[in-house]
């Protein structure tokens, strides 16, 4: 499992909980953790599960309230035609690049229903930093870089969705429709490393000890 999957599946669980007859598209399976959590969650609110993985995971459950598509997530051609009624909940954990996840966040956000909820798995680089629990250098670019993603998407649709995130663990993103609209990312305007931001750096009083 992921580092602190529990924690992360026991929010998600929190929040989802409430969902009656959820419709739920899942972007990712590898070993079902999150799939039977979903399932749990289908048989106890009468809902329905479509997860979609480029690996064969048909084998993860038999419930009859599951359907598994054995494809990329960025097939749209094919997973558009398998969805055939408004989503109350979208799981992202599949492949961990940020203009990927920008990609199949514009193409499946047409299909959830209003205050329908959107969560996107590993946006923390915090357990990858170096000397951290977790150190590694290419992940903590990735998720940083993913985090940095969703925020000039939401830049640009303050209006449209509301955003929160969690950091237990590897993070979660978790993104709520309020509008139909869905504009073009902008990118936000860093002023921290502007030559006068860092020169009050270099030359700012120290305090007195």
């Amino acid at each position: 499992m992921k580092y602190k999957e529990v924690e992360k599946i026991s929010y998600i669980k929190e929040i989802t909980d409430k969902i009656k007859f959820p419709r739920i598209l899942e972007l990712g399976v590898q070993k079902g953790n999150s799939t039977k959590m979903f399932l749990e969650l289908c048989d106890k609110n009468d809902g329905y599960l479509i997860s979609v993985d480029i690996d064969d995971c048909s084998h993860v459950s038999s419930n009859k309230r599951w359907k598994f598509i054995h494809s990329s997530d960025d097939n749209f051609n094919l997973i558009n035609n398998k969805i055939n009624e408004k989503l109350d909940l979208i799981f992202i954990d599949s492949y961990h690049e940020p203009n990927h996840i920008k990609k199949i966040f514009y193409n499946y956000y047409k299909y959830l229903k209003t205050n329908g909820i959107c969560i996107i798995d590993d946006i923390s680089w915090l357990p990858y930093t170096k000397f951290n629990v977790c150190d590694n250098d290419f992940i903590e670019r990735i998720n940083r870089l993913t985090f940095e993603k969703i925020l000039n998407i939401y830049n640009s649709n303050t209006e449209n969705f509301s955003l929160d995130f969690h950091f237990s663990g590897t993070g979660l993103a978790i993104i709520k429709k309020l509008k139909d609209e869905l504009y073009p990312e902008k990118n936000i305007k860093n002023r921290l490393y502007t030559i006068k931001n860092i020169l009050k750096k270099i030359y700012s009083p120290k305090p007195i000890k």
